[in-house]
């Protein structure tokens, strides 16, 4: 029998669900950062004779097949969780982005299948990241709604004062822009995943100084956030900006920091998974002052 309400069952699975679509982000970047990205290197199967890598195929194929692994074990929890989800009221609006979910995670995994087939074509791999990026945005939303467990606000217009709105907007322009520059600059970089993967042509240390420019902005614009909010901004609205603007500060000086010490994988796989945190973070943030709090 399916809950009839949001339970504590259906909070556990949202955390889950979005906890597991940022630790693929990791296990991701793992797979990329050690060269493993063809360690399987066809899909759907892992060789054109076995699902699972052989023992040829050493660490790089149990890498690599781990993070496919992985994604059956999304596909479960986003199940589960539309199933927490769907009996709940519908005013809630929960079943939706739980239903999104599953089927981003579904484009992802195809997604993958063709970045492997083409021998992890930046482009494609830039497109890989950025849908990790929007699921976890997606799942924060659902994770936040079901905290609340209250209906969806009925008016568009937004709860909280139209001055932290708009500036809320512009912050998440700029992370948007940020992510996009950030996936351009590392299509640049050294770490392909396979020493046959092509690169985007783009001069890597130029990148470097293009993607600290919307960060730079994106920092300044929470600076003003962080005013605005603190003069008449709802509370829990306002905790989330500090939070957020905490994490954009971490971000960026992990950026720089990597930057000078020749990109070391640990600073590299970091600065990716605060990348995805950063949108979860963002997204809180947007949920609470759509209703004003």
């Amino acid at each position: 029998m399916m809950p009839q309400s949001v339970t504590g069952w259906t909070r556990a699975l949202a955390w889950a669900n979005l906890v597991v679509n940022i630790l693929i982000v990791g296990t991701g970047g793992l797979v990329r950062l050690t060269g493993s990205g063809l360690g399987c290197p066809t899909w759907p199967l892992c060789t054109t004779e076995s699902l699972v890598p052989t023992k040829e195929m050493g660490i790089h194929g149990l890498i690599e097949f781990g993070n496919r692994t992985l994604t059956g074990v999304l596909v479960v929890v986003a199940l589960l969780t539309f199933l927490a989800v769907f009996n709940a009221p519908k005013e809630y609006g929960l079943r939706r982005p739980a239903f999104l979910v599953g089927i981003l995670i579904i484009v992802q995994a195809a997604v993958g299948g063709v970045t492997v087939l083409f021998h992890l074509d930046p482009r494609i791999v830039g497109v890989h990241f950025l849908i990790s990026v929007a699921l976890v945005g997606v799942a924060a939303m659902l994770l936040q709604r079901v905290r609340l467990a209250e209906p969806l606000p009925i008016d568009s217009t937004p709860k909280a004062p139209r001055a932290v709105w708009v500036a809320l907007m512009i912050v998440a322009v700029l992370t948007w822009i940020t992510e996009i520059v950030g996936v351009l600059t590392t299509g640049a970089g050294p770490h392909a995943g396979d020493s046959i993967a092509a690169r985007n042509g783009l001069n890597a240390e130029v990148m470097q100084h293009v993607h600290s420019w919307p960060a730079y902005a994106l920092a300044a614009a929470l600076v003003v956030l962080l005013v605005i909010v603190g003069r008449s901004g709802p509370t829990h609205t306002r905790r989330g900006v500090i939070a957020l603007t905490v994490i954009v500060v971490v971000q960026i000086a992990f950026g720089v920091y990597q930057s000078r010490t020749g990109l070391p994988v640990w600073s590299v796989a970091t600065h990716m998974i605060l990348a995805v945190v950063a949108v979860a973070q963002l997204t809180l943030v947007i949920v609470n002052a759509r209703r004003g709090r």
